[in-house]
């Protein structure tokens, strides 16, 4: 069975009140620049398992307003959450975000493997956390310092989808920045020798002249700047989460142009910062994305189903999302599996582990997502080249 959704969403960005996920009061200097924002905020430790190593969420406490942007934040090669990234978590929740700070599975992680962390993180947070009900699963970001900015960069480049990405003293080595679909802000230390400004530089102007995209060198700062308490690092990055997660154009005057030198040395971006439109119900001009569901019914007595939709596009490729169901009886692992037509490709998956065998496709259960409970569901997504899928899909359990 195809079913296909319709959404409208405006060509422009709205503004003001017609923007469902602006949060807080007007931004001053004054205020972008504080350590709190208005938003009272909590925390929860997260333990290890998901497909990350535990850390922890930082939330606003404020129900009344409807679900929140969420960030994913890394720390660098052999940090700990704890030792380097706790004190932004507070300071960036307060201003109407859900981050989840993680740690790795090993301190030893490079890039690649953090960015996977930071997508099971995101996957976690939106899907399975206690706080999911206060998250758009849709409105998501990352951020990472040092070989977790790597990881950041990666999982730009594995989920297009993503809002914002920051990059902090980011150090990559097993990916460029030419494909990247991503907002991405990169941040560099005048007197850092580890990730030069030379470097990180490099990988901003590697960035396509299509993607927005911003360079801030902090005057004076080493490579450890984003390990502890530091003010010109997050009114700079503050307003980049909140124009590209929360489409918030009141917060462009900070970046557009640089409103505040202090502690900036250099200061590149592709101004005037265009977020992506945001569903109103007052413009008249509109254009319409398709997302297409197709799903299997089980048989009775199937062990489960599998229900796939197609949540982002762009030329030659796509995003999916696949919902994994337990029959009436409760499954420990399963198994979803498709048919590949010509010219499409799985290069990515998450929460689930990918085999490719001629023209047919399988992912099964991670780790931590196998066990079901009858008609208890759990999802897994990937990144496809070409068109989306049109076989139908079946779930099998061992």
């Amino acid at each position: 069975m195809l079913g296909t959704l319709l959404i409208a969403a405006a060509v422009s960005p709205a503004s003001g009140a017609d923007n469902p996920y602006q949060r807080g009061p007007d931004p001053t200097p004054a205020s972008v620049s504080a350590n709190r924002g208005t938003f009272a905020t909590a925390q929860i430790s997260v333990p290890a398992g998901n497909g990350f190593g535990g850390g922890v969420i930082y939330h606003p406490t404020d129900t009344s307003q409807g679900t929140f942007g969420a960030i994913a934040v890394v720390p660098g090669y052999t940090a700990t959450w704890a030792a380097e990234g706790a004190w932004m978590g507070h300071w960036l929740a307060s201003f109407g975000f859900v981050v989840i700070g993680i740690d790795t599975n090993s301190r030893n992680d490079w890039d690649t493997a953090r960015g996977t962390q930071l997508l099971a993180a995101l996957d976690y947070l939106t899907q399975r956390s206690p706080v999911r009900d206060r998250v758009d699963a849709n409105r998501t970001a990352v951020m990472g310092h040092s070989m977790g900015g790597g990881g950041a960069m990666h999982a730009a480049l594995q989920r297009p989808s993503l809002k914002a990405a920051i990059g902090l003293a980011p150090f990559s080595p097993s990916q460029n920045l030419t494909t990247t679909r991503v907002p991405t802000m990169l941040l560099a230390g005048q007197s850092d020798t580890t990730t030069t400004p030379a470097s990180i530089l490099n990988l901003y102007n590697g960035i396509p002249a299509a993607t927005e995209k911003a360079y801030l060198e902090l005057t004076g700062a080493g490579h450890g700047f984003p390990t502890s308490n530091n003010p010109t690092m997050m009114r700079n990055v503050i307003p980049w989460l909140k124009i590209f997660v929360d489409s918030d154009t009141r917060y462009t005057q900070f970046l557009c142009s640089l409103s505040n030198w202090d502690g900036i040395r250099a200061y590149q971006s592709t101004c005037p910062l265009v977020p992506s439109p945001v569903p109103t119900t007052t413009s008249t001009t509109s254009t319409t994305t398709t997302i297409s569901t197709t799903t299997t019914t089980p048989a009775p007595g199937d062990a489960c189903s599998a229900t796939y939709r197609t949540t982002n596009s762009w030329p030659g490729g796509y995003q999916a999302e696949v919902t994994v169901t337990a029959g009436n009886t409760a499954v420990n692992g399963w198994n979803v599996q498709w048919t590949l037509g010509s010219g499409q490709t799985v290069t990515q998956v998450w929460n689930g582990t990918l085999n490719v065998s001629g023209s047919t496709a399988s992912v099964r259960n991670a780790s931590y997502n196998g066990s079901l409970q009858a008609n208890t569901s759990t999802t897994f997504g990937f990144i496809g080249g070409g068109t989306p899928p049109t076989s139908s899909l079946s779930c099998t359990s061992p």
